[in-house]
């Protein structure tokens, strides 16, 4: 049984959802926003934010979130916990189910369910997640001026990550798990060039050290089974990020890598009346001011979609 029809329903409570929501609000679009699994999305899982605009000392990433949704709520967004099960995008009204059992229809979309970032999946790695242990150099690296830092990948984002801590750190390693780059040849000769970078072949990490205060170390394997630790202040993991489309990829085009593919500059998709925004659209940027950016975008498509529909 539907159990009401929504206007503009957005899916995500991250920087692109929240702002989304804000500009919809404040259209007089009575938008609907379930969180999902992760309210604030995965800013919340930093400290400090240093390089999201007007905060000249920082702020508090979950502060940050939790200010966004309270503006979004200040103009009427209806924002409920829960998360999207399952959608049928064939035809407009689209249907949508909350939690395996609540039914509901919306006359437009926005995607706003972020990107993960893909992990190794130790233990002490989730141990000190935010202690030392990030996937987001460009978020926080300022942390680690001066100090000793990894970077675990072989990537294009890794060596870009790479490249962006040698101008903070004192020292980046980079663990690669091959004896080769998959990175682009120009990415290879750069952090190649770079004295403060060391490239850690044929590695992979079995733990990563650390005591009250954070992160100390990582103990790393060679191929050929010698163990041996390092000691830095930051280990950063760039091997990539998952994007959250999956229960909308039967309707909606994506990327080789599942992210979202919207029209030129707009957030529109493939399916008239879906728009996306935020990280689930973005292979390349991953910030919360870009992310934020397109929610707004997101709306104001909305907004000019419902007129001419």
């Amino acid at each position: 049984m539907i159990m009401e029809n929504i206007k503009c329903l957005i899916i995500g409570g991250g920087p692109a959802g929240y702002t989304a929501a804000l500009y919809a609000s404040r259209a007089s679009l009575s938008p609907v926003l379930y969180e999902g699994m992760e309210p604030g999305g995965q800013l919340t899982t930093t400290t400090i934010v240093e390089n999201y605009p007007g905060f000249k000392d920082g702020v508090d990433a979950n502060s940050l979130m939790d200010q966004m949704r309270e503006q979004a709520l200040r103009f009427g967004t209806d924002i409920r916990r829960g998360a999207v099960t399952s959608a049928d995008l064939s035809s407009r009204p689209f249907h949508i189910v909350i939690d395996e059992k609540d039914e509901i229809e919306a006359r437009t979309l926005i995607i706003a369910t972020g990107a993960t970032a893909k992990y190794l999946g130790l233990p002490s790695e989730e141990k000190f997640r935010g202690f030392g242990v990030s996937a987001c150099a460009t978020c926080d690296g300022f942390f680690y001026r001066k100090k000793d830092v990894a970077v675990v990948g072989g990537g294009d984002t890794a060596c870009e990550e790479a490249t962006y801590l040698s101008n903070l750190c004192n020292k980046v390693y980079m663990i690669v798990r091959r004896n080769v780059f998959r990175a682009s040849t120009a990415m290879q000769e750069k952090v190649k060039n770079i004295p403060n970078i060391e490239i850690l072949w044929n590695c992979n990490t079995q733990e990563v050290l650390g005591d009250a205060s954070g992160v100390t170390g990582a103990r790393l394997i060679r191929k050929d089974g010698k163990v041996f630790d390092i000691k830095v202040d930051g280990f950063f993991l760039a091997i990539g990020h998952h994007p959250n489309s999956e229960l909308f990829s039967k309707w909606i085009n994506t990327d080789e890598n599942g992210y979202i593919i919207t029209d030129g500059k707009t957030s529109k998709t493939n399916v008239e009346g879906v728009f996306a925004a935020g990280d689930v659209q973005d292979p390349r940027y991953r910030q919360a001011v870009t992310a934020a950016a397109s929610g707004c975008r997101a709306a104001l498509d909305v907004e000019k979609f419902l007129v001419e529909n």
